[in-house]
């Protein structure tokens, strides 16, 4: 079973960068996007085959998830149920029949790290929300999760120890989140892999030069681990400033 995750930055546009073309290739059987950036209506995607279940923001043009499934969900959830998170179209969680998966498209701190106290209680909300699914059923959690976890991350760690996404508070509450039970499933598979990113900056050809961030992730619970197979990450693709991940399990 074969799960893609990208955050698009923006579907309208990456569709015309390629989007389905890479969408037909990947044949997933779950594919979930983050930072949509659109609201219902606005576009028709004709995938034959898929379920599809999109999550918009209040605020037009902006964040948003979706999820296409090959597979009805048997219970569709979305936000995670405090209203203060709820308003930015953030999380989408599937229950299927023997796993619950939840896309993510995490708060970004801002470059001043104005909404990183906003952040911290999202971090505990939302690792609660998960908790509270796994009560019931194994959890996949796929998204952007806006932080480079650890050194081995970021191409430049020293110069970032401020910057939103790799604040010492932010990696702190992915520690908390890998030590509630959830696993990195590429690290699970590539420990000491290094130059491996998921997302560039636009400015001074960042991409090309390989100067970027792991912020995108596929978490899983730990009981799944018997049934995990692969993990990847695919940085020739482009579209978006991110590039898409990959999961399978048995």
């Amino acid at each position: 079973m074969k799960f893609v995750n990208w955050n698009v930055n923006g579907i309208r546009a990456c569709v015309n960068k390629g989007f389905m073309d890479y969408f037909n290739e990947s044949n997933a059987d779950f594919f979930c996007l983050q930072e949509t950036k659109l609201q219902e209506g606005q576009i028709d995607l004709d995938l034959e085959g898929y379920h599809q279940y999109w999550n918009y923001a209040v605020k037009k043009g902006y964040s948003g998830t979706a999820i296409f499934s090959k597979y009805e969900a048997l219970n569709v959830i979305y936000g995670i149920g405090i209203e203060e998170h709820d308003q930015e179209g953030r999380v989408i969680a599937l229950e299927m029949d023997t796993f619950y998966l939840v896309t993510v498209y995490t708060p970004n701190s801002k470059s001043a790290l104005e909404r990183l106290e906003y952040r911290m209680r999202w971090e505990d909300d939302f690792r609660s929300f998960l908790k509270k699914l796994e009560k019931h059923k194994p959890v996949i959690v796929c998204g952007d999760l806006n932080v480079a976890h650890k050194e081995i991350d970021i191409k430049n760690a020293k110069s970032n120890l401020r910057s939103a996404g790799f604040t010492i508070e932010e990696r702190s509450k992915m520690t908390a989140l890998i030590d509630a039970g959830f696993v990195d499933t590429f690290r699970y598979f590539f420990p000491d892999q290094r130059d491996a990113y998921t997302w560039w900056s636009y400015f001074g050809k960042a991409r090309e030069k390989n100067v970027g961030w792991r912020i995108d992730y596929f978490l899983a619970s730990e009981s799944l681990i018997p049934r995990f197979h692969s993990a990847g990450i695919e940085p020739e693709v482009m579209g978006s400033d991110h590039c898409p991940g990959t999961f399978e399990i048995n």
